[in-house]
């Protein structure tokens, strides 16, 4: 178990958002070989869930983002990435639980709902989320809309 830490943007240091920026970067941009604003103004509103390594830098990371900023009457977890070297290592599957857990424990029981790369669709069904939309092509990448209500 991994040991997750929680903080509104307005908390974090330097150091770490940088850490948040290059490690979006590496894998958004760079390895799925995407150039996209990644500065997209949603990160102040938002909170910010991640986890360090032995060595303190930051490995797995998921952006968590209030409702009605990317879509009206939904939360949303976003820009979800797990450094290359721990994939494989359940530390995905842990993000997303953590992930869904710290959005009811800051927004409350609101349904979340996420722009999933298409080849992700079994992963988010795995924890609940629904398909509520067809294949849509998101900075030359195939997304799909995905809800998960809250009961």
């Amino acid at each position: 178990m991994r040991n997750y830490i929680l903080k509104h943007f307005n908390e974090l240091s330097v150091n770490e958002l940088h850490e948040f920026m290059a490690l979006r970067q590496t894998v958004f941009i760079v390895e799925q070989n995407c150039p996209y604003l990644d500065a997209d103004f949603k990160d102040p509103e938002s909170y910010h869930l991640y986890f360090k390594n032995s060595a303190g830098k930051i490995v797995a990371y998921s952006r968590l983002v209030p409702e009605g900023i990317s879509y009206p009457g939904y939360t949303s977890i976003g820009r979800v990435v797990v450094h290359p070297q721990i994939r494989q290592t359940g530390a995905g599957k842990q993000l997303m639980e953590e992930s869904i857990r710290a959005c009811i424990h800051c927004f409350g029981k609101i349904p979340i709902k996420i722009s999933a790369q298409s080849y992700l669709e079994h992963f988010y069904t795995s924890f609940g989320f629904r398909k509520v939309s067809e294949p849509y092509m998101e900075d030359d990448i195939p997304h799909i809309a995905m809800v998960l209500e809250m009961s």
